[in-house]
Parts: C-alpha cells; structure tokens; sequence
C-alpha cells in the first residue's frame, strides 16, 4: 500500500458500502490497483446497514466521493437512490458500481464484464445448452442476464432456499428479456440432484462456502456433478470452495470467481479513472495472497 505521506489534498477517495463489510478483497484490489499505477487515489471500506443507505449515499455525494461499489444487501436497493442506471444494470435491478459525476450518481452492473470475461473461453460449450444457476440475488440476477444476453442458452434453471423467490425472478427474467425457457426449484438437495446433473454449467451466486464458513456447499451429494459439466463458482476466498472439491473428483471443469472479482473491478476502475487496470498483475499478486 501507499505510504501516508502519498495522501494528501488532491487524493481521490473511493469506497465500497456493504454489510457487513469486512470480508471484502475490494479494499486489497483497488489500492493495489492505484499504487502499481501510481494513480493518486485511496479505497476505502463503509459498513453501512440497510437502514443506513439512503443517509450514506447523501454522505458520499456531500464529501465528494468521486466513486464507490455497492455490495452485499445493497446491489438492489441502492437503484432508486441514483440519478441514471446503465442498460444492463436497468434490466438485471441491480447496480454495483457508482460514479459520481458532480453530485449525479450513475450506476452500473460491472458483475457482467466479470461473468462474460470469466465463461468466454468456454462460450461453445454453454451456447444453447441447459444451465444452473443457484441464489436470487443480485449476483444471481447478473449471472443469468449474462447467459441469457451473451451466451444465447437454451434453458436457465434457478435453484433458491426459497421457492417464492426463485419462482419471483423467473418472472422477472421471462418479462425483462423476452426468454420464457426459465424453470425455478427450490434448493432441496435429493431433488435437485438431477438438475445439476442435466446442466452443461452450473453456477454458485451464493455467498455458501465462502471464508470463514468453508465447510458449508449448496449441497454435498457428490452425483450432483458430471465429467466435462462446467461447475462455477463465483466465491473467490477460499480459492477452492466445498462445492468445488466435490464437483472436481466428478471430472468436472471447475472454477472460482476471482477472474470474475479482478475482471468486474477493472471495469470499475476504468468508470472512475478513465483508465485500464493492470488486471494480469492484480490478478497474479491475489492469487498468491489468497493461496498463501
């Protein structure tokens, strides 16, 4: 990180607002970021519960934050509370990067960059197949705009705790995008076994498995899982969640969501300084700490 001495009045602050807030790696990535680019910035976390949000965001508009992620319960929430959203963000309903352009907050759905950047290479594959998604929330919604949007599937599954909610956002999807191949479930792991075998990919947008709760998985029935299927996960600490040591003895193709993490947080950095983040570096130096 940079010195102290390297802050001072011309210093530009950005942050992240979420709650809780401490097991985010923004902070770590972004001043990285800034200090291999020599950018005069600093990032900052903001703990601020859900009764909190409308109050923080007129905080950072009077201190001139000049930009900020939103995080976990604030993706959705946060969309009344700004001047303008992106495409992307408007139709998903969440926003996780603010800019703050004199007093006007714009928002956008960088989780997108990170998902497509991520499943790319493997794009042949999950084109016109049948896909899974687990959780309803607002990584959950940029997953399945993302497949829907970019990868053109056949079919998108939902898999939640709760069957409402899961069944919510299939209606919500089947309105917004046109696409009516939308089935939901509810997370009961006997019966959901078959429709993760049945998924070309399957994706965790939880936050189960994630540091400290290392031992918890979406579920723990190792015939979840198929040889060749693509089992992602966007949980990035630890680096290999329970769900993916279960899939990988299966011969699936796993992976965690760190590409997604640097990936979306370059796209941020980009909105805020206008310009590109050394992404390979930032990827390379958190690898090595989260692997340490």
């Amino acid at each position: 990180m940079q010195p102290l001495n390297k802050f001072n009045h011309s210093t530009q602050i950005i942050g992240v607002i979420g709650h809780p807030i401490k097991h985010s790696f923004s902070p770590l990535m972004f001043n990285i970021s800034f200090e291999l680019s020599g950018l005069n910035y600093i990032y900052l976390p903001f703990d601020v519960p859900a009764q909190n949000l409308k109050s923080a965001v007129k905080g950072m508009i009077a201190l001139g934050i000049k930009g900020f992620n939103i995080t976990l319960p604030h993706k959705e929430s946060i969309v009344q509370l700004l001047s303008d959203v992106s495409e992307e963000a408007g139709v998903i309903g969440a926003v996780n990067t603010v800019v703050n352009e004199n007093g006007k907050l714009h928002g956008f759905n960088t989780d997108v960059h990170g998902v497509v950047e991520t499943l790319n290479q493997y794009k042949d594959d999950i084109s016109g197949s049948e896909v899974t998604v687990i959780g309803a929330g607002g990584a959950a919604r940029s997953v399945i705009y993302s497949l829907i949007r970019h990868f053109k599937v056949n079919q998108v599954n939902i898999i939640n705790r709760t069957a409402q909610t899961a069944e919510s956002l299939k209606e919500y999807f089947s309105t917004k995008m046109l696409f009516n191949n939308i089935k939901a479930f509810e997370l009961i792991p006997p019966d959901v076994v078959n429709v993760l075998r049945n998924s070309r990919l399957v994706v965790n947008a939880t936050s189960v498995g994630m540091s400290p709760e290392t031992d918890d998985s979406i579920t723990l029935i190792d015939d979840s899982f198929i040889k060749d299927q693509l089992v992602f996960d966007i949980i990035y600490n630890p680096a290999k969640t329970k769900l993916l040591k279960i899939a990988e003895p299966k011969g699936a193709r796993i992976l965690n969501g760190l590409k997604m993490f640097v990936e979306q947080g370059s796209m941020s950095y980009e909105l805020w300084t206008g310009q590109k983040m050394p992404v390979e570096k930032v990827y390379k130096t958190l690898d090595s700490y989260l692997k340490s």
